[in-house]
């Protein structure tokens, strides 16, 4: 199953790195009269794209230690996520560019699908886990310097619109082919559906619902104005699915109204795969109990669920579609981080895929050609 194809009873062809054809077993079996049926294997998902992501396994993407942004990509990966944006967050400024620059060399090896800069042009009203330190106005020369290390490689930045100089830089940055994300962001709804609108900016929000205004139906802030945008196609939106950061009454909503523009996230940290304990996101202590992560101030500090965990949830606890769950945890967030050869599972697409069993446990995970598992 893919946004591509909902096949039954298929096949997916592969050579090298890539598919070469999806098919029904029937057409395959008509062309090749002279080989054995393949083996079931369960139901087949294209690899997992999770593009809001800050670690796992112990280990962080907020470094300058190949190994230990490597170990977190790792760790993902063998949880069905084959592409992964590796999060930054809100630092000193030249850590972040430090961070940016080592990460490049990452992508540039196919180690990560890209860089995704959380801060530090956000709002200090809504930080959240976000070290309310280093949150400065939107700069072009340090958003220029960003855009440089990354080498083409920085995907996606988180940016609240109401700070002064917004829009310069989001402009700057669209212009270089990153994805402005709307989002820990005190806006009123007015400011955020300017950004969204069809000549505005920004293509996407962060993490709706969190670090942001609660909805209100008197004050529809910058939920309203997200859903609004997603419902008419101008942005997408990320949905943290691990049960934590949203409900499933949330969820099912978010899901009715975006539909096809929803992605599914994970804002996994250091201590997602790990037992409670103490973690670090960014220059702050973070604890986890219970699986779930706050700072000092009591602020939820990420995740600690990996994706398939946050598809299984959107279709157990908020009831939509398989195919749906689906396309929220893979092409909608490859297409939104600019991503073309992940996310599906077509013909001359690159050949990530994951098996699942009825109950959407994993059961194999291939990327590049290759079993992981």
């Amino acid at each position: 199953m893919s946004p591509a194809h909902v096949v039954e009873d298929g096949v997916v062809s592969i050579s090298g790195e890539r598919v070469t054809a999806v098919s029904g077993l029937a057409e395959w079996a008509a062309r090749h009269e002279k080989s054995d049926l393949p083996a079931p294997v369960g139901t087949v998902l294209p690899g997992l794209v999770d593009i809001h992501n800050h670690g796992g396994a112990g280990c962080r993407f907020d470094t300058v230690d190949h190994e230990q942004a490597a170990g977190a990509a790792a760790y993902h990966r063998s949880r069905g996520t084959t592409t992964v944006l590796a999060g930054i967050v809100t630092a000193a400024a030249q850590d972040m560019v430090s961070q940016v620059g080592a990460l490049r060399e990452l992508a540039q090896d196919g180690v990560i699908g890209g860089i995704h800069a959380e801060g530090p042009f956000l709002s200090g009203a809504r930080c959240g886990a976000q070290d309310p330190r280093y949150l400065v106005d939107p700069d072009p020369r340090l958003a220029r310097r960003l855009v440089e290390a990354g080498g083409g490689h920085l995907r996606v930045m988180t940016m609240a619109p109401e700070r002064t100089g917004f829009a310069a830089v989001a402009g700057m940055l669209a212009d270089h082919g990153v994805t402005v994300s709307l989002g820990h962001s005190d806006a009123e709804f007015a400011v955020f559906r300017e950004a969204l609108s069809p000549t505005g900016i920004a293509r996407s929000v962060t993490h709706l619902g969190n670090g942001m205004p609660p909805l209100h139906h008197r004050a529809a802030g910058p939920v309203g104005a997200a859903l609004a945008a997603a419902a008419r196609g101008f942005a997408t939106v990320e949905l943290i699915g691990d049960g934590v950061h949203t409900d499933a009454g949330f969820g099912a909503m978010v899901f009715a109204a975006a539909r096809e523009r929803v992605a599914l996230v994970t804002d996994a940290m250091q201590a997602a795969g790990m037992p409670d304990g103490r973690y670090r996101l960014g220059p702050q202590e973070v604890t986890v109990s219970a699986g779930v992560a706050r700072v000092a101030s009591g602020s939820i500090a990420g995740g600690t669920s990996d994706l398939l965990r946050c598809l299984a949830w959107a279709v157990r606890e908020c009831g939509v579609p398989l195919a749906d769950a689906v396309r929220a945890a893979t092409l909608t967030p490859a297409l939104t981080a600019g991503l073309t050869d992940v996310g599906d599972l077509r013909s001359g697409g690159y050949a990530d895929l994951v098996v699942v069993d009825d109950e959407l446990r994993l059961r194999q995970v291939m990327r590049r050609g290759r079993w992981l598992r």
